[in-house]
């Protein structure tokens, strides 16, 4: 079933459980869905799997950043709205890879680009970037390529 589909789907239920936090995250992701269907050079046959899982990406760092503002300003309230929202936006994306599977592919990435340091970064993260998407964070690999390749006995 498609992303938009599912939820519509979500969108009832949460109104009939009268879910405020599920339908504002619902309703948040239904209107990217339909800003990015109607936009400039969009396809006519909507969204693909690819570009609905990048949007859903987008919509989850910007709880992420969201959440990390209120932190930073000692809005509790706040925080926990973004961070609810998030879960629930979390619910559509494929599951993530723990730190031990993350390392376990960037060390094969590393391996398999021949990288030796930290200058080698930008190579790594290329790769790392593509083969990862939707998986980790990119602020997670950024960082976990770093510590790698910073300690380069691996």
């Amino acid at each position: 079933m498609p992303l938009k589909e599912t939820i519509d789907a979500g969108i009832k239920q949460a109104m009939l459980a009268k879910d405020k936090v599920r339908l504002t995250a619902l309703r948040s992701i239904k209107s990217q869905i339909l800003l990015a269907e109607t936009a400039e050079g969009a396809s006519a046959t909507g969204l693909s799997a690819d570009q609905e899982q990048k949007l859903l990406i987008k919509a989850a760092k910007q709880r992420r950043d969201s959440a990390a503002t209120y932190k930073e300003q000692f809005r509790s309230d706040l925080e926990e709205t973004e961070l609810a929202e998030l879960a629930v936006i979390e619910e559509f994306l494929p599951q993530q890879l723990t730190e031990g599977e993350l390392v376990e592919k960037l060390v094969g990435i590393i391996q398999r680009t021949g990288a030796r340091g930290p200058s080698d970064l930008g190579k790594v993260m290329g790769v790392a970037a593509r083969e990862l998407s939707g998986k980790a964070d990119g602020k997670r690999i950024s960082d976990a390529v770093s510590l790698l390749l910073n300690n380069t006995d691996f």
